[in-house]
Parts: structure tokens; C-alpha cells; sequence
């Protein structure tokens, strides 16, 4: 370590909250467990998809048993990518995920363009999107009859009241929030366990004709490229792996419960996952799945029969614990960011009883809101599905950099340097893959928007220009929100001797 990066962390010691010079700033409390964690990552990673319409990677593959096959392989990438994050998220024990570890590895510059377009875009695109669908299995049992949609404002209404509802919660109480994520975890945990008995009673039965090695991977496609997009929509599906790395200052013993939190959660999905597809292969031929717009439902209908409306009941389960767990991960990257001065100064503040984000959150459900209005939104989302992969393959990237840059840092947990860079070739692939695949100039688009936030960077950061009128903004959000500056305050856990970067104070003035 060079002098002026010693001098650097040793600048920023550990502080407690009684040191006389917090200035009255608090910190974020240590309150999500193990349970909470692993909730959070399996509840996030299973949205909607595996019940509406997990047609995606069957349609790319061609057969049964490489769609099986992908399923599997997308779990061990996940795995592999959580394992590289598992390191990072140890060794750099800030929350904000990928922000906090590109502002370690490359500086403020590239974290500030991942916050841009993360924390702007993305984050609460996914929300809104997210809040739609649970939207549209919550409307249904209004609209019975097929011939007769539900109205498009009923939708984003119904949209609308599952985003509030949510930032209520996540604001009074983060044990309210972790415990409504574990709840509704177990809910679609039961529903996935309901498809797969039945399926594996209809297996016992003898429905085993496209499941037989022989006939399912007749017809696979040869087309590489295909297969990208397979894994592309396979991995949107696991997506969410990474969730205990944007919390890890409030994550209870985080050097333990990081990895075991990984180690539980991913295999589980990767298995309930597999399950499941299994099951919907032992009741339905492929080109019946092809041409359903929701499998679930398609297989409660033929298997449940009278009970078949549990399934649609535990969709809007699972996608109100999903647009949860995103919104209780998105808010605190909006709020690591402010705390860089990356963002406004309020976005840094907490509630110092509740130890809530609160401008954060609000901050990004207002935009999630806002995103509901357009009708074509969603489509301008899906060329920014390739930074997902780009940001995975940079933190990924950033175990081998800082090893090679950082030897003496702590690493609580310490992978093979195989297994990052394995992620970091899988992302480039990833990438460009889908790109090539399908070129349209929407992505370049992208490209230029994500670019274009060092306009932004250069004078409001680097620079740090403010506008006079938000000091008199700040003070009169901080008293309406009644939030208050905070620090980074790492507490020592174990045998923890050598800090490391990530045990340093942060304040926010």
C-alpha cells in the first residue's frame, strides 16, 4: 500500500457513536438476520417469472432437456457471481453494492455512472415493473371474463397502492420490512412446493414422455447466439443474488451470514426452479407451454382443478415480496450514493429512532411512480438490460484488481481467482451476445445516456458545485422527514485486526 492510500484509510478510522466529534450524526443499525437475508435473496430472485411464463429459455434452446440444462447453468453462474461478491461485500463491509466496490476499485467517476444509471433508471423501473404485475393478478378476480381486459388505470392504480404501501413499510421499520419479506417468501416457497408434488405425482403416474433423455433434447438449437439469449433470460430469473451486499452495514455478523446467506439461498432457487420445470414438462408439451401467456396458471387449471384460483392468489404474493426486497435494497444504494455526495445531501439522511433510509425510499418509489405513467416505458428498460451483466463483470473484475493491488487487505472470505474470472468472461459474453443477436439502435441510445452522466458528474461532484437554494431545500426536508446526517460506523466482529478499507467513517456534513 502506497503511503498516500495508508495515510488515506487511516484518516478515516471507525467511529462510535459516542465520539465527541459525530456531531450528532447517527448510524445504520445492525438488525437484518440471517433469516431476513436469505429471505431477502430468494424472495427477490423469485418474482412472477417462474409462474407466468418461463417460455423464454425453450423458445431459444429448441428442447425440453437444454432448457432444463440452462436452468441449472444459470444457478452455478449466480452462484459463481455471489461467491466473487461474497469476497467484496467481506473485505468492503459498506452497503451500496456494486457503487460502494467501484468507488474502492476505479474510482468515483465509473461508481458515480453505475449510481446514474442504477439509481435513476433501473432500480425503479424494475419496481414499477414489478408493482404492474402484481397489479395485474390482484385486478383479476374483478374481470373474470377474457373477452374484457382490465381497464389500464385500474392497473397502474392498483400499481400505485402496492408502491405506497411498500414505502410505508420500509420507512416506519426495517424489522417490518424484513419480516413482510420473509412472510410472502414462505408464501411463493409454498406455491412453487404445491406445482412441484402435483408435478411429482403426475411423474408417479407415468407422465414422463418429455422428460425421457431420449426424446427431450431432440430438436436443441445450434445457434450460439440463441443460447445467449437463453442464458439472458434465465439469469433475469436468478436475478437478485446479490442483494446482501447493497444492506451489509445492517446485516448482522455480515463476515458469517454473507456467505452462508449465498451458500442457502441460490442452490435453493436453482432447485425450486429446476422442480418446477420438471413439473410444468409432466403436464404440458412444450408447444403447449410456448403458447401459454401464464404456465402457472395453465397447469393449476388442468391439475388443481376448483383450487386452481390458489395459484394466481400466490402470484400476488410473490411479486408483492419481490417489488419489497427491490425497494428495501434500491433505497439504500440511493442512500450510500448521497452519503459519497453523489447524490443530494438528503438522500444521505436517516430517521435516528428508526434507523430508516426515508428520503431514499421515497425518493425511489417517487420515481417508480412516475415510471407507471408512459404505456411504452418498459420496452425503453429492456436496452438497459445489458448494463445488469456489464456492472456483474466489473465488480467481478474487482476481486483479481484489488488482490493484485491490495494484498494485505482482510479478506474474511477468500474465493479462487478462477471463479471471478470465469464471471468476468461469462459477462462479456453476456453482453455483447444479445447485442449481436438482436442489434437495435436502442442500445446505443443507452450507451450515450449512461455516458452522458459525466456532464452531471464533472461539475456537481468532481467539482462540487450546489445550487444555493438547496441548503434552504435540505433543511426543510430534513425537518418534514425528521432525519438527521449520518457516518459509517463498522463494528468489529470476531478476530477482525487488520480494518481494511471498509472499516473507515463516512460523514456526511
Amino acid at each position: 500500500m502506497d503511503a498516500m492510500d495508508q495515510a488515506d484509510i487511516l484518516n478515516k478510522r471507525p467511529v462510535k457513536e459516542n465520539d465527541d466529534h459525530t456531531g450528532g450524526k447517527v448510524a445504520m443499525k445492525r438488525q437484518v438476520s440471517l433469516l431476513a437475508g436469505v429471505a431477502l435473496i430468494v424472495g427477490t430472485m423469485i418474482g412472477s417469472g417462474i409462474f407466468a411464463s418461463p417460455v423464454g429459455i425453450l423458445q431459444q434452446t429448441g428442447s425440453v432437456g437444454m432448457s432444463l440444462v440452462i436452468w441449472v447453468l444459470c444457478g452455478v453462474i449466480a452462484t459463481l457471481g455471489a461467491l466473487s461478491y461474497a469476497e467484496l461485500g467481506t473485505m468492503i463491509p459498506r452497503s451500496g453494492g456494486e457503487f460502494t466496490y467501484f468507488y474502492d476499485t476505479y474510482g468515483p467517476p465509473v461508481a458515480f455512472l453505475f449510481a446514474w444509471v442504477v439509481t435513476i433508471l433501473s432500480k425503479p423501473a424494475s419496481l414499477s415493473i414489478i408493482a404492474l404485475t402484481f397489479a395485474e393478478y390482484a385486478v383479476q378476480p374483478f374481470y373474470p371474463d377474457q373477452d374484457c381486459a382490465a381497464p389500464e388505470q385500474a392497473l397502474k392504480m392498483m400499481a400505485c397502492v402496492c408502491v405506497v404501501l411498500l414505502t410505508i413499510i420500509n420507512c416506519v421499520s426495517v424489522k417490518a420490512s424484513t419480516n413482510v419479506q420473509v412472510v410472502f417468501t414462505a408464501a411463493k416457497l409454498l406455491a412453487l412446493a404445491i406445482i412441484i408434488v402435483t408435478g411429482v405425482v403426475k411423474i408417479c403416474q407415468g407422465n414422463t414422455e418429455y422428460l425421457d433423455p431420449n426424446v427431450s433434447f431432440q430438436d436443441s438449437s445450434s445457434d450460439v447466439f440463441a443460447y445467449g439469449l437463453a442464458f439472458y433470460q434465465g439469469l433475469w430469473a436468478y436475478d437478485g443474488w446479490n442483494q446482501l451486499n447493497f444492506i451489509t452495514e445492517e446485516l448482522i455478523n455480515p463476515n458469517r451470514n454473507i456467505p452462508l446467506g449465498i451458500i442457502i439461498a441460490i442452490p435453493l432457487v436453482t432447485i425450486v426452479y429446476l422442480l418446477t420445470n420438471i413439473a410444468y414438462f409432466a403436464v404440458m408439451s412444450p408447444e403447449e407451454m410456448l403458447s401459454s401467456s401464464a404456465v402457472a396458471i395453465t397447469f393449476a387449471n388442468r391439475t388443481l382443478g376448483p383450487a386452481a384460483w390458489i395459484i394466481p392468489v400466490f402470484v400476488c404474493c410473490s411479486t408483492f415480496g419481490a417489488a419489497n426486497g427491490s425497494l428495501f435494497t434500491s433505497g439504500r444504494l440511493a442512500y450510500v450514493a448521497g452519503r459519497e455526495g453523489h447524490t443530494v445531501q438528503i438522500l444521505s439522511m436517516i430517521h435516528p429512532v428508526l434507523f430508516t433510509p426515508i428520503p431514499a425510499i421515497i425518493f425511489t418509489s417517487t420515481l417508480a411512480i412516475a415510471m407507471l405513467i408512459p404505456n411504452d416505458f418498459s420496452t425503453l428498460v429492456n436496452y438497459f438490460s445489458f448494463v445488469a451483466w456489464m456492472c456483474y463483470g466489473l465488480a467481478s473484475a474487482a476481486v483479481v484488481i484489488l488482490r493484485i493491488r491490495h494484498p494485505e487487505w482482510r479478506r474474511p472470505v477468500k474465493v479462487p481467482l478462477i471463479i471471478p474470472i470465469v464471471v468476468v468472461l461469462i459477462s462479456i459474453y453476456l453482453v455483447i451476445a444479445p447485442i449481436i443477436a438482436a442489434p437495435d439502435l436502442g442500445y446505443l441510445f443507452a450507451v450515450i445516456f449512461i455516458i452522458s452522466g459525466l456532464m452531471f458528474y464533472y461539475p456537481l461532484v468532481h467539482r462540487g458545485y450546489s445550487p444555493k437554494f438547496m441548503d434552504g431545500v435540505t433543511v426543510v426536508l430534513q425537518r418534514l422527514l425528521q432525519v438527521a446526517p449520518t457516518f459509517y460506523q463498522e463494528e468489529k466482529h470476531g478476530e477482525s485486526e487488520d480494518l481494511g478499507p471498509g472499516l473507515v467513517e463516512k460523514t456526511n456534513s
